[in-house]
């Protein structure tokens, strides 16, 4: 091994688990996660841990239970959703979170999460590793990578699949040949939580000419249409949003409600580009509505309350908070710097923004902020200002002669 402490191939794993008694595997339930617990499985005297984070694309409890007991493994299921919203997705709506100002980041968000479940996790349980199954097409690999050892991690970390490449149809196969022939082949690899649903590969291979397939989307399927009314308001208190159409709700339910109410009017689709760690770009399709207006909303009111030059140094500042998420450096001192700068300004921001959603579309039709800067009657101020800025003394006033100009004596 080239790193003693890093996982990076098949071979790898298998020395790992000659050195530990005990390892955690971040485990999905897919074709992946499952074909990497085979092969932890056939180390003989290992204990191995099956890690789940739900984040809000929701678990099957049994399904998952049921793998892991089939390969000896145990399984360990967390909600995480309460504190991927609160530790994550909150500071995400107040950085203006977007990948090159195009699209919402997601999985720079998730990862630093389920890296801090597995290091917390494994220093509980005594795991001498953490395993996941990242690829070099992945970004995830060095945001789990950096994460964990950010965290402090003194075990081995990292995944096989970083050296070791395999097809999905090798790793199919593996699994029939134990019994396991449920897995197929896929037209696009995804992954999804309360805050994005985004895909990958297979259709969206080339950037070129590429195809998003049918019933790939789900908050955004035209089949929700018409299900919601039109108008749609969000609250803000202390830069936190609390409530949707007048209903306070706690974070978690209102991004979930955000997602079916705005995602029906097909609002919150993007497709672009994202670099690799070495410069090369992949695309991805993603569907995030709820991302969509709450980072808008959020623009409008603090336009709204913020001086002019702050709001001008925070929004040269969000893209360097996005930089370090996505290089992942989620708990390295310059992302925390950024945040606690954009976490004050966020103090101030209260308020409501109210919208016409329409097809595709979402339609600003009321700010109503509190300590607001912006004018309600211009005809008003004006008249004020300008008496208030006119006031000048006479004395004030130069007096212009034939040959010369004189100020009036006081």
């Amino acid at each position: 091994m080239q790193n003693v402490t890093m996982i990076r191939s098949l071979d790898d794993l298998s020395y790992v688990c000659q050195q530990v008694p005990r390892i955690l595997t971040l485990f999905s339930g897919g074709l992946d996660s499952t074909f990497l617990l085979k092969e932890l499985a056939r180390s003989a005297g290992t204990e191995i841990f099956c890690l789940t984070i739900d984040l809000g694309c929701g678990v099957n409890r049994s399904d998952l239970e049921e793998l892991a007991h089939r390969f000896g493994a145990r399984s360990i299921v967390v909600d995480g959703r309460a504190t991927f919203a609160r530790d994550a997705v909150l500071s995400a709506i107040r950085a203006n979170a977007r990948y090159m100002g195009m699209y919402p980041i997601s999985s720079s968000l998730s990862r630093p999460i389920i890296a801090r479940y597995a290091v917390e996790f494994a220093m509980k349980l005594g795991c001498g590793a953490i395993v996941h199954t990242a690829n070099q097409s992945q970004n995830s690999l060095r945001r789990l990578n950096g994460s964990i050892e950010q965290l402090g991690f003194s075990g081995y970390y990292g995944t096989p699949y970083e050296f070791s490449a395999l097809t999905r149809e090798e790793k199919i196969a593996g699994l029939k040949a134990v019994g396991l022939s449920s897995f197929q082949a896929r037209g696009v690899s995804g992954d999804a939580n309360l805050w994005c649903r985004e895909f990958e590969s297979g259709s969206l291979d080339n950037p070129e000419a590429f195809c998003v397939p049918d019933g790939l989307f789900d908050w955004t399927a035209e089949s929700l249409s018409r299900r919601f009314s039109s108008d749609f308001a969000i609250r803000f208190e202390r830069g936190v949003p609390v409530a949707i159409d007048g209903i306070d709700m706690p974070l978690v339910e209102l991004i979930e409600a955000t997602n079916l109410k705005v995602g029906s009017f097909q609002i919150g689709r993007y497709a672009g580009l994202e670099h690799l760690e070495k410069g090369e770009k992949v695309l991805e399709v993603r569907e995030a509505p709820a991302a969509f207006i709450l980072m808008d909303a959020y623009r409008h009111l603090e336009t709204a309350v913020l001086n002019a030059e702050v709001l001008r140094e925070k929004i040269s500042l969000e893209q360097l908070w996005v930089r370090e998420a996505i290089e992942g450096r989620w708990y390295d001192e310059l992302r925390t710097a950024a945040e606690s700068f954009i976490a004050s300004a966020a103090s101030r921001i209260s308020g409501t923004v109210e919208y016409r959603l329409r097809q595709g579309a979402a339609d600003v039709c009321s700010i109503q902020a509190k300590n607001a800067r912006y004018l309600t009657d211009r005809d008003t101020w004006e008249k004020a200002v300008a008496a208030i800025r006119g006031a000048r003394r006479l004395s004030d006033m130069p007096v212009v002669t034939d040959t010369k100009t004189e100020m009036v004596a006081a």
